[in-house]
């Protein structure tokens, strides 16, 4: 579902014209391959006074007063109210690769995969699929070929939010590995639920296209559809039987449902199973983050996933109360973890490429897009400039400039994942459009 307003459309395949104008560069590199948101009326009352009679006096005349017709009250026209402007809407504007800070120091065969894992997806989209395609005949290993590749049939287009800001946040996230059992007993203590048979998930663009993608869910009571659960409620309710798996930290499997997927190392079998998003409760995501700033128990510079550790490990008995700030709740399935080195999957549907793939608001941006990332390292200046793919989503990357960069899994992936809030610039790489 993608909200895109000036230099945003597309046809429906790259025109034969590009084809014909790159034909020179496809045969060149043919031993290596080309690489891709009652007015209420007062009522005045006239106040009736009464004035003394004078003295009596000698009556006059009487005279008949002549007959005034009634004179109808004015015609007032009715109070229209202003038409609401409407909202401003982001804009895609159109530049080039040399323009991009830092497109021609990357190395741009890290991304290739992930690009072809996104055209797996893309190329059943008609003005994808000529580039797709295409890109099935480039050298993987050919960096050169594969910036040809991008140079020849994509262009790179500014994202720029609706209040004119060309810059937004960018965070972080990983794959983490808890520790668990099958069943509850000794640490093991903390569920991992999988998604309940009692709630409801409603695709409304049954109902209304507009509305593509967006889903709502709940539960039956009598004739009703209502709300499904909080996480506080959750918490308290009887969810007997709906357990996937037992953990032995409610701080982790809190932060694990933050990331939406990770794994959990088995104690009682001896293996390690990936445990994948399924389905939410449909309650927004709140930032508890955000809550101890606003609270004044954190500043916002200590308001990082270990910063919140550190708070909550200092307030024991305020754990529960924090988590129920953030009424969304993140239901698992379990899944084999054949290659550890392969990442989980995306809202995509395809696995994610650790510091090549990332989390965007799907509105806004074109899942599956390329998207160059001008920003810099985790509570640094360094710069982190490279070639990514939109390949997943999250509850809290909302807004036309808002960028979750996936770390991967391991130490340094969650240390990094937990400092990561920096400001960046985005690029979204389209097919071009015929000359």
């Amino acid at each position: 579902m993608v909200h895109q307003t000036m230099n945003t459309s597309r046809k429906n395949a790259t025109h034969a014209s590009i084809i014909k104008t790159h034909i020179a560069i496809l045969m060149s590199l043919t031993s290596r391959s080309l690489l891709v948101p009652l007015t209420v009326v007062a009522l005045s009352l006239a106040a009736c006074t009464t004035t003394p009679l004078p003295p009596a006096q000698a009556p006059a005349p009487a005279v008949t007063p002549p007959v005034t017709p009634p004179v109808a009250p004015p015609t007032v026209p009715p109070v229209v109210p202003p038409v609401p402007p409407k909202p401003a809407a982001l804009q895609m504007v159109p530049t080039t690769f040399a323009s991009l800070p830092g497109w021609d120091k990357d190395d741009v065969r890290a991304a290739w995969p992930a690009f072809m894992s996104s055209c797996s997806v893309l190329v059943k989209q008609p003005n994808w699929k000529e580039s797709c395609t295409i890109a099935r005949t480039v050298n993987g290993s050919d960096e050169q070929a594969i910036r040809t590749f991008f140079e020849a049939f994509m262009e790179p287009n500014q994202v720029i939010a609706p209040d004119g800001a060309t810059d937004g946040l960018i965070t972080g996230y990983y794959e983490p590995l808890l520790r668990g059992a099958r069943k509850k007993g000794g640490p093991y203590q903390t569920p991992l639920y999988k998604v309940p048979d009692d709630m409801l998930t409603i695709d409304l663009a049954s109902v209304y296209p507009e509305l593509k993608g967006m889903r709502l869910r709940g539960k039956l009571v009598g004739k009703k559809v209502v709300p499904y659960a909080t996480r506080a409620d959750i918490e308290k309710a009887d969810f007997s039987g709906k357990e996937l798996l037992w953990v032995d930290d409610p701080v982790e499997s809190f932060f694990l449902q933050v990331q939406g997927s990770g794994r959990v190392q088995l104690t009682d079998t001896q293996e390690t199973v990936r445990v994948a998003y399924a389905d939410q409760n449909g309650h927004p995501y709140k930032s508890i983050g955000k809550y101890l700033v606003e609270k004044g128990e954190l500043t916002l510079e200590q308001a990082s996933a270990q910063g919140i550790k550190a708070w909550i490990a200092g307030h024991p008995t305020r754990m529960q109360e924090l988590f129920n700030v953030n009424p969304s709740y993140v239901f698992f399935r379990e899944e084999r973890l054949p290659d550890p080195k392969v990442g989980p999957k995306g809202s995509l549907g395809v696995p994610l490429t650790p510091s090549r793939s990332v989390a965007v608001d799907a509105t806004q941006l074109p899942l599956g897009a390329p998207v160059f990332l001008s920003t810099t390292m985790p509570n640094s200046d360094i710069p982190l400039q490279r070639l990514v793919m939109a390949q997943d989503t999250g509850g809290a990357i909302r807004g036309a400039i808002r960028v979750d960069y996936f770390f991967g899994f391991g130490t340094e992936a969650s240390e990094n994942a937990g400092r990561m809030k920096q400001r960046g610039n985005v690029w979204v790489l389209l097919p071009k459009q015929p000359l």
